[in-house]
């Protein structure tokens, strides 16, 4: 199991993660698509990103609105494993479907 991070080595991260924040124990961003089914197609390269990765994500679709947010439960809060998930999220996200 990867060791939860203290609030400071979190703060550090999340400065270069534009767009993350956090939000109690999870850190959570917001994607805008401009349309619902590009959204959707984020979804499903997030879920592969994720399952490779055996970490998964919250995920939260309000039409062309997608919210990510992660958290390590069985370590009660954030890790490198949910920085390191933010950072494929962030360049999925960048990817054309």
């Amino acid at each position: 199991m990867d060791p939860r991070l203290d609030d400071a080595a979190i703060a550090r991260a999340l400065e270069s993660l534009p767009g993350w924040e956090r939000r109690g124990d999870s850190i959570t961003k917001t994607f805008t698509f401009p349309a619902f089914l590009m959204g959707i197609a984020f979804v499903a390269r997030v879920a592969h990103v994720a399952e490779e990765a055996n970490h998964h994500p919250d995920v939260d679709i309000r039409y062309t609105s997608v919210t990510c947010a992660l958290s390590t439960h069985d370590a009660g809060g954030i890790t490198m494993r949910d920085l390191a998930l933010a950072q494929a999220i962030d360049s999925t996200a960048a990817e054309r479907p």
